[in-house]
C-alpha cells in the first residue's frame, strides 16, 4: 500500500513500514535518491535484536482510509498486539509515523532507518530500489543539536556521487539514534520515555530542511486534503443503480486508481509509467526544444530540464505532440475562463507551431507528410520507412483545430502555416477498404505478428479522438472491428484495452466496451496497482488513467451524445455521474 501527495510516495508492507519488504520511497525531485527504509526493530528480552519476519506475525491486518490518507497496520508478535499509523504530509516529502504496543514500553519495539546504494543501471529492477551491500559507494552522516529546524531532533545526510540528500527526524516523540555499524548504513531509533505509544516524522529533502510537522499536524493535514480531493472532484457511481455483478470491481478499480494516480502522478513533473511506486522505467515529462526553427517538441521522455532521456525510440516518437492541446481544451471546458485561455496561450502555440513545422511538404503529392524517420504509437515499425501513420494524421488534424480554434476564443491571429498544414494533411493510408498503421505497409500485415502485437492505435481513430474531417467513419468502423478479431489481444496491456473500450462504445456496441474494461487480462491487484501484463513491468499507471478517460468518457457522454451514459449498457447498468464534463 501507499501514501502520498503526487510529489512523494510511501511504500509500505504489512508493517505499515518496510520491515519485511523493502519497498520504495521516492519523490518527483529524488533524480539520484533512492528508497530509505523505515522499518520496525524487535528486540528480546536481553537486548538482542530478533529476526522477525512476516511469518511470524498473527492476527496481521492492514486498512488504507481513502478518505484521509492513512495507512492502519494491526498485528501481534509473541503475543503483543502492534498498531502502527502510516500518514504523510500533503505540503512536503515527509511521512508519519505512530506506533502503539505494549513493546515498545517494554523496551523490545523501536525503528531503524537504512540506506542503499543504487547507480540506476538496472532500469526493470521493479519492485525494489536499490543495492543494500554496496556499503563504500555512498555515505551517511549524522547530525544532531540545534539549528536543524523547527520540529527537528536528528539529520542524516546521505551522498552518492555528487548527490546529498537529507532525512529529518522529529516532529513526535524524544528518541536516540546510533549506527549499527560503521560498515553499514543502518541507523536505530530509540523511544527515551517508556512509554506505550511512539510518534515520530520522517523528512525527506535534497537541502537542509527548515523543519518537520508535528505527526498531529500531518495527520489533519491529510484528513483535510483528501476529503476535499474526494469532495470536490468529478466521480462516476456505477454501483448503486447496476445489477450487473461486475460493477462492484468496476467501481473498485475506479475508486482505486483515482487513489493512487493522485499519490503517484498528481505532481507539477509526473513521473514514468511506474509512477512513485518503482523505477520500472526512466525519466518523466517535459517540454524540449530539440533544435527545431519553430515551436515547442514535446518528448516521450526527459530530465526535469527538458533533456530527452536516454532511448533509441523516443526522440522519433511524436504521437504524444499533441496532448497539450488535448489538456488545454479540458480545463477550458471546465472553466470557461479568460484566465485559462491566457494561461496556456503559450503552450497551445508552440506546440501547434512545431507540429506545423514537423510535417513537410511533398512536392511530388502536394501534401504535408508526417515522418519518415519516425517511430508508430506500438514502436514496431522500421523509423526509416514510416510515413503518414494513419493515427498521428488524425491526431495531427485535432491538434492543429484545438490550436486554432484556441487562438480565435483569444482574439489572435492564427498563422497561416497551421491552417496550410491541417488542410492539406496527406490522407490517412488504405489498404482493401481498411486505415493501415502508416502508408506503404505490407499489405499483409493484419496476420503479421510483428505488428499485431502491441497498442493497437487504429481503433483511437474513432474512439480515444473524435472523428476528425480526415477520417471516415465508416472505414474507421471497420478497422475496429477488423483490429478486434486479429489482434493479439493476450499480448496487450496497460490502456490498450480502454482506448478499446472507447472505441466499442463510440461505436455503439457498449457491452463490449465494458467488456473490455473488465477483460482478463487487464487486471489491477488487490491494492488497485494496474498490472503491467505481458511487455512491461507492474505498476503501469497509464493503465490507470486510461481506465478512468475511458470510464468518464463512457459515464458523461461526449459530444453530441444524448441521455444518461451513452457508453454503458442499458440493461443491467445504472450509472450516475457528478461533476465531469463530456469527452471531445
Amino acid at each position: 500500500m501507499q501514501v502520498g501527495n503526487g510529489f512523494f510516495a510511501f511504500g509500505a508492507d504489512i508493517s505499515g513500514l518496510q520491515t519485511f519488504q523493502p519497498w520504495a520511497i521516492m519523490s518527483d525531485w529524488g533524480w539520484k535518491n533512492d528508497s530509505l527504509p523505515a522499518g520496525l526493530l524487535f528486540i528480546d528480552g536481553v537486548g538482542n535484536v530478533q529476526n522477525i519476519t512476516e511469518a511470524d506475525l498473527s492476527d496481521a491486518r492492514q486498512e488504507l482510509d481513502l478518505w484521509s490518507g492513512t495507512i492502519t497496520s494491526t498485528f501481534a508478535v509473541d503475543g503483543h498486539n502492534v498498531t502502527v499509523k502510516t500518514y504523510t504530509a500533503q505540503n512536503s516529502s515527509t511521512v508519519g509515523i505512530a506506533i502503539h504496543s505494549t513493546l515498545v514500553q517494554d523496551g523490545r519495539l523501536c525503528l531503524f532507518l537504512d540506506f542503499p546504494w543504487n547507480d540506476g543501471s538496472q532500469k526493470f529492477q521493479a519492485p525494489y530500489v536499490g543495492y543494500w551491500n554496496d556499503t563504500n559507494s555512498h555515505t551517511t552522516a549524522l547530525t544532531a543539536g540545534p539549528g536543524l529546524g523547527e520540529n527537528v531532533l536528528w539529520q542524516i545526510s546521505h551522498t552518492m556521487s555528487a548527490a546529498s540528500f537529507y532525512t529529518t527526524l522529529g516532529g513526535g516523540d524524544n528518541f536516540t539514534i546510533s549506527r549499527v555499524s560503521p560498515t553499514t548504513h543502518r541507523y536505530r531509533l530509540v523511544p527515551v520515555e517508556p512509554s506505550s505509544s511512539f510518534s515520530i516524522t520522517v523528512g525527506y529533502s535534497p537541502s537542509n530542511s527548515e523543519g518537520v510537522p508535528s505527526v498531529a499536524e500531518m495527520a489533519l493535514e491529510s484528513i483535510s486534503n483528501w476529503k476535499s480531493y474526494w469532495s470536490s472532484s468529478g466521480f462516476v457511481d456505477v454501483v448503486s443503480g447496476s445489477t450487473d455483478p461486475r460493477a462492484e470491481e468496476l467501481q473498485r478499480r475506479i475508486i482505486l486508481s483515482r487513489y493512487l494516480m493522485r499519490v503517484n502522478e498528481a505532481g507539477f513533473t509526473p513521473p514514468q509509467e511506474s509512477g512513485l511506486v518503482d523505477d520500472g522505467w526512466v525519466s518523466n515529462r517535459a517540454q524540449s526544444q530539440e533544435g527545431y526553427k519553430h515551436g515547442a517538441r514535446w518528448s516521450k521522455m526527459t530530465d526535469p530540464t527538458g533533456r530527452s532521456a536516454p532511448g533509441e525510440i523516443n526522440e522519433l516518437l511524436i504521437w504524444q505532440q499533441p496532448h497539450p492541446l488535448v489538456f488545454a481544451e479540458y480545463e477550458y471546458r471546465a472553466t470557461q475562463s479568460r484566465e485559462t485561455l491566457e494561461r496556456w496561450q503559450d503552450v497551445v502555440y508552440e506546440t501547434a507551431d512545431w507540429m506545423a513545422n514537423y510535417a513537410r511538404y511533398n512536392t511530388s503529392t502536394g501534401v504535408h507528410d508526417l515522418g519518415p524517420p519516425m517511430y508508430v504509437v506500438s514502436e514496431d515499425t522500421s523509423p526509416n520507412v514510416t510515413r503518414n501513420p494513419a493515427f498521428e494524421l488524425a491526431y495531427w488534424r485535432l491538434g492543429l483545430d484545438l490550436a486554432q480554434a484556441w487562438m480565435e476564443r483569444l482574439g489572435e491571429e492564427v498563422p497561416v502555416a497551421w491552417g496550410e498544414v491541417k488542410e492539406n494533411l496527406a490522407p490517412l493510408p488504405i489498404e482493401d477498404g481498411l486505415y493501415a498503421v502508416y502508408e506503404g505497409i505490407e499489405s499483409d500485415f493484419w496476420t503479421t505478428t510483428e505488428y499485431t502485437n502491441s497498442h493497437p492505435a487504429l481503433v483511437g481513430l474513432y474512439g480515444w479522438l473524435p472523428q476528425t474531417s480526415n477520417v471516415s467513419l465508416e472505414i474507421a468502423k471497420a478497422t475496429a472491428e477488423r483490429v478486434r478479431t486479429t489482434w493479439n489481444i493476450t499480448n496487450l496491456w496497460g490502456w490498450d484495452f480502454p482506448i478499446l473500450a472507447m472505441s466499442a462504445a463510440r461505436l455503439g456496441d457498449a457491452d463490449k466496451a465494458i467488456d473490455w474494461l473488465l477483460d482478463p487480462y487487464y487486471q489491477f491487484d488487490d491494492v488497485g496497482m494496474p498490472l503491467g501484463g505481458a511487455q512491461v513491468p507492474t505498476p503501469y499507471f497509464p493503465g490507470s488513467g486510461g481506465l478512468l478517460y475511458a470510464v468518464a468518457m463512457m459515464a458523461r457522454g461526449w459530444d453530441g451524445t444524448q441521455g444518461a451514459a451513452p457508453g454503458f449498457p442499458r440493461e443491467g447498468w445504472g450509472v450516475k455521474v457528478e461533476d465531469i464534463s463530456p469527452a471531445l
